[in-house]
């Protein structure tokens, strides 16, 4: 079985067959899904899923793309919704300058303020890092992140960075775009990173892997992912299913 540490099955793309997508993952070899949070109005349909579905867990946190909307009731809900026995981490959180659909002072400031309650709650982190490598490093690297752990989600930094970020304890996500002809880089931190610090993701419904990129992702191509994994590190595709899978119960606390 595999796990997908990371998709949005709240998002409206599922929203005519959500029900039949995901009561099939079992029989696709899917055994557990986080499902991250982008705002905290999506905390209440990310709960009523993960109370619907035994396998899935959930996330809460504010994305950088909504970084100036975020107001005091906000880390209110995010320490509301940690309170509920199957939200595991915060996030996902983190820095874009690619989009800068937020000031990118107040990205720094609402994703520093976010890594400290994770840390007050005791939650590993989902971290988003677009285009904003250095100064997420150096945020990460101010607040101390390996006080509470998390992973690096679709990450897309050098392998140099990739052991300072194992160093802090934490874990690389690798999904679609590791499948992806031109992508160099992934396959390179993928040969690098230790297959016990690897997880696996979807970023659902973005990012399908090859060859159904340009389709709307699910969770159930991600042994497209664990396969392309597989065969960089030269192991059996069950040994990547079963490591990852660890991986991610063990980053998650599940």
């Amino acid at each position: 079985m595999l796990f997908d540490t990371h998709a949005h099955y709240n998002d409206k793309k599922f929203d005519g067959d959500r029900g039949a997508v995901l009561s099939s993952m079992e029989q696709n070899g899917i055994g557990l899904i986080m499902n991250a949070c982008s705002d905290t109005s999506e905390i209440p349909d990310i709960i009523a899923l993960c109370e619907k579905y035994s396998f899935v867990y959930g996330a809460a946190g504010v994305h950088p793309h909504e970084a100036e909307k975020m107001t005091a009731n906000d880390f209110d809900k995010i320490k509301a919704a940690a309170a509920h026995g199957k939200i595991k981490a915060i996030g996902e959180i983190g820095l874009d300058y690619f989009y800068d659909f937020s000031d990118r002072e107040i990205q720094k400031q609402r994703f520093a303020e976010q890594v400290e309650l994770a840390k007050e709650l005791h939650l590993p982190v989902i971290i988003h890092d677009r285009d904003a490598h250095k100064d997420t490093m150096d945020i990460l690297r101010a607040c101390n992140v390996r006080d509470c752990g998390g992973v690096f989600h679709c990450y897309a930094g050098s392998a140099e960075t990739a052991r300072e970020i194992l160093d802090w304890g934490m874990y690389i996500a690798f999904g679609g775009s590791l499948t992806f002809k031109k992508s160099v880089r992934p396959r390179e931190v993928a040969a690098y990173v230790p297959l016990d610090r690897a997880v696996t993701e979807t970023d659902s419904p973005y990012l399908a892997p090859e060859p159904q990129r340009g389709r709307r992702n699910d969770s159930r191509y991600m042994h497209f992912v664990a396969a392309e994994l597989a065969r960089i590190k030269n192991v059996p595709y069950k040994t990547v299913e079963a490591i990852t899978f660890e991986n991610g119960k063990r980053l998650f606390g599940i």
